[in-house]
């Protein structure tokens, strides 16, 4: 049973999914502050003014025209945001694989001088 269990673990790699899950919950506060960064710099730039409960610039509340287009904003800016993101994390990852080379095993050397001893011959 436990044996089962260690393929299984093994098979679907549940151990990297669940080490990703912790550091992508721990980095989204910081994602959530610079996303609300962004939006209150963009609510002054548009003149919005901050919320008078909370301090923060909203924009879900704000209906230019009679339309509801502050949630969008909100969303928009924040898919972008974390889109970029990601785009940059999964960037690196690669960047930093392609780098590195497995180092060849003994098997594979010796194959290897064989396959040249063949084909000078």
């Amino acid at each position: 049973m436990l044996g089962e269990f260690r393929e299984f673990l093994e098979k679907f790699n549940v151990i990297p999914i669940a080490v990703g899950l912790v550091l992508a919950l721990a980095f989204q506060p910081m994602v959530n502050a610079v996303v609300e960064l962004v939006l209150s710099i963009v609510a002054r730039i548009i003149g919005l003014e901050p919320n008078a409960e909370t301090g923060a610039y909203e924009f879900a509340n704000w209906w230019p025209a009679g339309l509801p287009v502050g949630n969008v904003i909100n969303a928009l800016i924040t898919f972008i945001m974390i889109a970029f993101v990601v785009f940059m994390i999964v960037k690196s990852i690669a960047r930093a694989g392609a780098k590195t080379e497995l180092a060849a095993t003994p098997d594979q050397v010796l194959l290897t001088e064989i396959r040249d001893l063949l084909s000078n011959r």
